[in-house]
């Protein structure tokens, strides 16, 4: 595993594999990476060092042959004449990355399809799925494969199942738009988990997931494949479960009991409730979880927490905090009172109060300065204009489809609300649909936004993606929306119905933006009176 997170280049340095000097991304230069791909790390019979291996040669082995072998001869040699001077070599010529072997210092070799290159690899021949025929039925069931004990070289090429996984792989290629070596892969991936396939078997995805990532395969791709055929089962842990392990963690076993069966019924719904939204059903488990961890030191149910208890947390929190940790409190017992697992309800009673928020502040000049710095690329400086000038959410920049923004007619469509396309948010749209043609012309993702995970995909952008530039900034991409929104209410007056037209707002919000407006109009006439 490489020491730099992905996609950091290095300082200036050394490969590990060739010792070639400059500026790559990890430990390794690119062209040492795709030698060691397919390659198994041992000693060199020349240079004696761990390394991936070719014929028991390194590749700055190979390099230095195919030096020696240049300088003999006078021009660039064969593959065979470098492999005789292999074991001649007794030191090696340092070099800088990517001058070694330059493009079309090889010997020239003739093309099939004329000077513009070989001719393209046509498309796989139309297939079906295979026709059922009799097989003698496993006495136990399927039984689980382990992909890791094949070797790529081993696979069934001729497997009538390959050919349509194939078939189907092109298709979805040219529908998502999906690169030559992306196609590649997944064919090779294919080729590896259908090798043996019979009618009937299931692929599942605790089976292939290692293997194909252990060979640099990408597994979305393959798995979208053997979707489409209909042998694939996502058998796979969902990332709430594991979540959910380690909140429960460190409660008493009754408690931690109960509290699951509360946290199940707020995410699936129950008789007399519906299912809540995954990130509400986080935010209620982590509030009451220091309440819960506290009282399983003393208890092990819910019914032996009395409204002594609850007072007592509750009187060590303020503001906000004592705001959420009570509601959420008030769910958890108001649940567990109506499944009987408590006699009475130790929240009741107990007011929550309305939360009183503060007056919105402006943001300096000088913090909306530095967030426009920050943006450099087309995508970013579009993801400000929105959040900025729109009072667009994280969200709903995200979910912007294609057939929202109009270009021509200046506008565009924000949460179901049509918003006129002011000049600067124009540009930059008008730039990103540039940048985003030149970059991905055959993507089929439909979403306004895209990057390079989901280019070859219909899915949207993550919300962490979106709001990557300006994380770490003061002026964040929500402080910015609120800031636009405050300051519609400076210059057209504190009324909430301007703002709840202009903007969507609730009645709530758009008064809470109202209140904090004539505040500080309050206060910027007292300091202009005041001698």
């Amino acid at each position: 595993m490489s020491r730099y997170p992905r996609g950091y280049r290095t300082p200036t340095g050394s490969c590990e594999g060739c010792l070639a000097w400059g500026e790559f991304s990890g430990r390794l230069c690119p062209a040492c990476y795709m030698f060691s791909r397919t390659r198994t790390a041992a000693a060199c019979i020349g240079c004696e060092r761990q390394q991936p291996l070719k014929w028991y040669y390194c590749r700055l082995c190979w390099c230095q042959a195919r030096l020696s072998a240049k300088t003999a001869s006078g021009q660039p040699a064969a593959q065979a004449l470098i492999r005789d001077r292999l074991a001649d070599v007794g030191h090696h010529q340092l070099f800088f990355m990517g001058l070694h072997y330059r493009r079309g210092s090889a010997p020239d070799v003739p093309r099939r399809g004329g000077p513009r290159g070989s001719l393209p690899k046509p498309p796989p021949a139309p297939a079906r799925r295979p026709a059922p025929r009799w097989s003698q039925p496993p006495l136990f069931g399927q039984m689980a494969r382990d992909y890791r004990r094949l070797d790529p070289a081993d696979s069934d090429l001729a497997s009538p199942w390959l050919a349509w996984a194939k078939y189907l792989a092109h298709q979805l290629a040219e529908a998502r738009g999906w690169g030559r070596n992306i196609g590649f892969a997944v064919n090779r991936g294919l080729a590896l988990v259908l090798t043996g396939y019979v009618d009937g078997d299931v692929i599942r995805h605790s089976e292939i997931f290692e293997p194909l990532r252990a060979l640099d395969l990408g597994v979305g791709h393959v798995v979208t494949v053997l979707q489409e055929m209909g042998i694939f089962l996502d058998d796979s842990e969902p990332s709430f479960e594991g979540w959910l392990a380690e909140r429960l963690d460190g409660l008493a076993p009754g408690i931690r009991s109960e509290a699951e069966r509360w946290t199940r019924t707020l995410r699936d719904g129950g008789p007399r409730s519906l299912p809540r939204r995954e990130g509400t059903v986080w935010l209620y488990l982590n509030r009451v979880r220091p309440a819960l961890v506290d009282w399983s030191e003393h208890y092990d149910h819910l019914r032996e927490v009395t409204r002594d208890d609850v007072l007592a947390h509750v009187k060590t929190l303020h503001g906000r905090q004592r705001h959420d940790q009570l509601v959420a409190l008030r769910s958890l017992f108001a649940w567990a009172k109506r499944s009987g697992l408590v006699f009475r309800n130790p929240t009741s009673r107990i007011k929550v109060g309305r939360y009183e928020s503060g007056v919105l502040q402006p943001l300096a000049a000088d913090q909306i300065d530095r967030a426009v710095a920050a943006a450099t690329t087309p995508a970013t400086r579009l993801i400000l204009a929105l959040a900025a000038v729109h009072a667009a959410r994280v969200a709903q920049i995200a979910t912007l489809t294609l057939d929202d923004t109009d270009p021509g007619n200046r506008r565009v469509i924000i949460a179901g609300r049509v918003r006129p396309l002011d000049d600067l948010t124009l540009t930059l749209l008008l730039d990103w649909l540039d940048h985003r043609r030149k970059r991905w012309p055959n993507t089929a993702n439909l979403h306004l936004l895209i990057n390079q995970q989901t280019a070859t995909g219909t899915a949207r952008a993550s919300n962490h993606w979106i709001s990557a530039a300006m994380r770490g900034q003061d002026a964040t991409l929500e402080r910015l929306r609120v800031d636009r929104q405050l300051e519609e209410a400076l210059v057209q007056g504190p009324d909430p119905l301007h703002l709840a037209e202009v903007f969507g707002l609730h009645e709530t919000t758009a008064m809470r933006y109202a209140d904090s407006a004539r505040a500080l109009l309050e206060q910027a006439a007292e300091q202009q009176f005041q001698p």
